[in-house]
């Protein structure tokens, strides 16, 4: 199955996203993890306010094959979660680069977006992985 990915969104190895939405992080599952979950059942999210540390856990995801951890691909401040994906986590399925979002951050450093692999390098390691 061939996934289009954003070209101004940046990928985490552990297959979450940040895009910048102004000063803030958008920070979301790719559409190839989701696909690799399956059915999501449910979805848990820190409270705003939270300080994410890049690399470490801050939530999962519940699908009918497993639990999966989420890990922050920068630092900052939670400032929002969508509340949608904790009420009806099909919204994360069905569009996971738009409408199911997980949280906006406000950033520590926006650098920290560079370190992150472009939508190209992404793709090409999802393709590997897919391949495996």
């Amino acid at each position: 199955m061939a996934f289009q990915f954003p070209d101004h969104f940046r990928f985490a190895d552990t297959h979450e996203y940040a895009s910048l939405d102004g000063d803030l992080v958008r920070i979301g599952i790719s559409a190839f993890a989701v696909d690799q979950l399956g059915d999501i059942v449910f979805v848990d999210l820190p409270e705003v306010g939270a300080l994410l540390n890049r690399g470490t856990t801050f939530g999962s995801v519940e699908s009918v094959k497993a639990v999966e951890d989420l890990h922050a691909p920068i630092s900052g401040e939670l400032v929002r979660i969508n509340e949608s994906v904790l009420s009806s986590p099909d919204e994360l399925q069905n569009d996971p680069h738009g409408e199911g979002w997980l949280l906006l951050v406000r950033p520590a450093d926006q650098a920290q977006l560079q370190d992150l692999m472009d939508a190209a390098t992404y793709a090409n390691k999802v393709a590997v992985e897919s391949s495996n």
